[in-house]
């Protein structure tokens, strides 16, 4: 089949219809596959207080869920980045979707914490796979347009995070029980990964192609980078008021704020919907400032709001800079991660190895935070949070011109 037309009226080759549609439909797709990701997670995160009920579980036994799959994740997946550089990406990724949907049954059919944690601990790394590599694929797709294209990612998972909170509410509401949403859930990550198995996507390599080793080498050699160190290091900072906050959200508004576990729900609802619409309002302000910019002056407005946050008393005052804060920090990690990207261009697979690499400290947080929590009290543990917005402050280049080399 001819991938170009030639269009009468003009000189310049244009493509056909049939393969723009199809592009379209493998980037919706690639969307697709975040938004179910992010769909999993906002049930969970707004599911706590309903899970930790049911099973009897402590802080320091939700800081563990929380924190286990990130390790294991962390320890898996640098081979997979490599292997989804050299290898049979598209293999990678239907594999992990596959994975990916055997845990969310497997969450569904849980009756005890060590089964949970099980599951939680094989969704890791399954996600890693599936999801992970979907974004290096999409990143790989407009290497010039890599902040946008994040912005597109993002926005996709906060619409899966919204409508997650959305549904958790409404099954907890119904009293139906969240084993059941799992158990959902399990059977509508199979649309995705049918979706993605009508597509060949292959790594886009730059220079001559390279084996395992190499790119192993490689991957070591990028983790002394000095840019690529900067913003993993920063990545993981900015992780504290987005996924980090959203896992201790509901559990925060039942233990201090001290309303039920339907006002809880409401409370992430109104982090991802601000999150949503700070992801929409994201996209177009990027073709008007530069992405560095926006992070310096959201970083040291929500360092004030989060503060406010924690010290007002009352339910709507709170939801109030809950919103502020959560549309202000939505693109932190689409602009943060594009940077990586920019740094190792053609390397987007190795991507994914170096972050999980240097992830693995950080995917520790969440026991830290919840064994803080355990010791001194879930309010206490909360002011640690701003430790992001303050090493953002910190950390970022003090011009948006500063220049960076690419490993």
């Amino acid at each position: 089949m001819r991938t170009q037309g030639r269009d009468p009226n003009r000189s310049l080759p244009v493509a056909e219809p049939r393969t723009v549609r199809r592009a379209s439909l493998f980037v919706l797709t690639l969307l697709a596959i975040e938004f179910l990701d992010e769909f999993v997670f906002g049930v969970g995160e707004a599911a706590w207080p309903l899970i930790r009920d049911d099973l009897g579980i402590n802080y320091a036994q939700i800081g563990l869920l929380l924190a286990l799959p990130g390790v294991v994740s962390h320890l898996v997946e640098p081979a997979i980045g490599v292997l989804g550089d050299v290898w049979r990406r598209h293999a990678l990724v239907l594999a992990g979707g596959a994975v990916f949907a055997l845990t969310l049954f497997l969450t569904g059919l849980s009756q005890t914490f060590g089964m949970l944690l099980l599951a939680f601990t094989l969704m890791g790394p399954a996600s890693g796979m599936f999801v992970t590599l979907s974004q290096a694929t999409l990143m790989d797709i407009g290497p010039d347009r890599r902040e946008g294209n994040m912005a597109r990612w993002t926005l996709a998972g906060s619409l899966g995070v919204m409508t997650g909170s959305f549904v958790l509410g409404g099954i907890a509401a119904g009293d139906v029980g969240w084993r059941v949403l799992y158990l959902a859930l399990a059977g509508l990550a199979l649309i995705p990964l049918f979706a993605m198995s009508r597509f060949h996507p292959t790594p886009v390599q730059h220079g001559h192609a390279v084996g395992f080793r190499e790119c192993i080498v490689g991957a070591l050699r990028a983790l002394a980078h000095r840019d690529v160190l900067r913003w993993l290091t920063l990545l993981e900072f900015s992780d504290l008021m987005l996924d980090v906050l959203l896992g201790y959200l509901a559990l925060y508004f039942v233990d201090v704020v001290e309303v039920t576990a339907g006002w809880a729900s409401l409370a992430v609802v109104v982090w991802t919907v601000a999150g949503l619409l700070g992801n929409l309002l994201l996209i177009p302000l990027l073709e008007r400032i530069q992405g560095l910019d926006y992070l310096r002056a959201s970083s040291a407005i929500d360092l004030v709001l989060f503060a406010g946050f924690l010290l007002v008393p009352g339910l709507w005052l709170k939801l109030l800079l809950l919103a502020l804060v959560g549309s202000l920090n939505a693109g932190w990690y689409a602009v943060l991660q594009a940077q990586v990207y920019d740094v190792m261009p053609g390397m987007s697979g190795r991507v994914m190895t170096v972050s999980s690499v240097f992830g693995l400290l950080g995917s520790l947080l969440p026991w830290g935070l919840g064994m803080v929590a355990n010791c001194l009290g879930l309010q206490v543990m909360m002011w640690l949070l701003l430790l992001g917005p303050a090493a953002l402050l910190v950390g970022l280049p003090r011009a948006s011109g500063s220049s960076q080399n690419a490993v």
